[in-house]
Parts: C-alpha cells; sequence; structure tokens
C-alpha cells in the first residue's frame, strides 16, 4: 500500500480553478443583474450568439449540460423576450430555439463582462486567452479519459 499525502487545498488544482469559478461568477454578477439575466443564461444566450437557431439538445451539447437542465433556462430567457422557442414540425420532441432583436441586442452589453475580468484579474488579454487555451487542453484530456 503507498501512502497517503495530505496536499494542502491551495496546492489541489481542482480547488484553485473551483474558487476561481465563484470568483468570476461574483464579479460577473451585478454586471448580469443589470442585464436582467444569470450566469447559466448568458451560457445559453452565448451559444446562441456562435450560432443561432439551435436545438435544446446542441445547446446542451455545446454547454456539456443535460437538455434537461437547458429546458427551464430557455423557458426564462424567451419570457423575458431574449428568445424564442419552435416545436419541430417533423419531430416534435425536438425545440428550435432562436435569438429575438433584443437577445441579438444584448451580445454587445455583455462586453462590460471581458472588460471587467481583463481589470480585475490584471492580466493582458495574451495571458488570459493562453491560460484558457491550458485550462481547455485540460478539461479536453479528462473528457477524453472519461470516454475510454
Amino acid at each position: 500500500m503507498s501512502a497517503s499525502i495530505n496536499v494542502p487545498l491551495d496546492s489541489q488544482l481542482c480547488f484553485s480553478l473551483y474558487g476561481t469559478s465563484i470568483a468570476i461568477n461574483r464579479a460577473y454578477k451585478p454586471m448580469l443583474d443589470e442585464l436582467g439575466i444569470t450566469y447559466p443564461q448568458y451560457l445559453v444566450l452565448s451559444a446562441l450568439w456562435e450560432g443561432d437557431e439551435r436545438t435544446i439538445t446542441a445547446i446542451a451539447d455545446r454547454l456539456a449540460l443535460e437538455p434537461s437542465t437547458i429546458t427551464p433556462l430557455v423557458k426564462r430567457l424567451e419570457q423575458a423576450g431574449f428568445l424564442a422557442r419552435q416545436r419541430d414540425t417533423k419531430d416534435e420532441r425536438q425545440v428550435h430555439v432562436r435569438l429575438t432583436t433584443k437577445g441579438r441586442n444584448l451580445r454587445a452589453k455583455t462586453k462590460c463582462l471581458t472588460d471587467t475580468l481583463l481589470e480585475r484579474s490584471g492580466m493582458t488579454v495574451d495571458e488570459l486567452t493562453a491560460l484558457n487555451r491550458k485550462i481547455q487542453a485540460l478539461r479536453d484530456a479528462l473528457v477524453a479519459s472519461d470516454r475510454r
């Protein structure tokens, strides 16, 4: 048997990423509140800003979430006028989601999120981009190892 090694929390990558995620969400919250959306709703809108008119399943896949998690977010965004839903005429199980003009216009107002992250982090765009690439590579490696 190997000896158990106690690694302090601050030395654990998962704890650092978790804390960083919470700190980013706290920084974004006042701005998102002003825009009338939550962070998960922002993610749904971001997926649609990448490519409008997606199904609930496609949005869920893009965000690595379950469709059952996306559906209530989409319903609330529809009630707020940011997007519209429509059932597929050939397959009623599929629901198509598209941005409204209000939803498309909201994108420009979310620039403050990136600006705030840059300002508060003290990092340059290049530094944040490089860090993001490394975190994405780690995520992709972990996901790939789960599939084996």
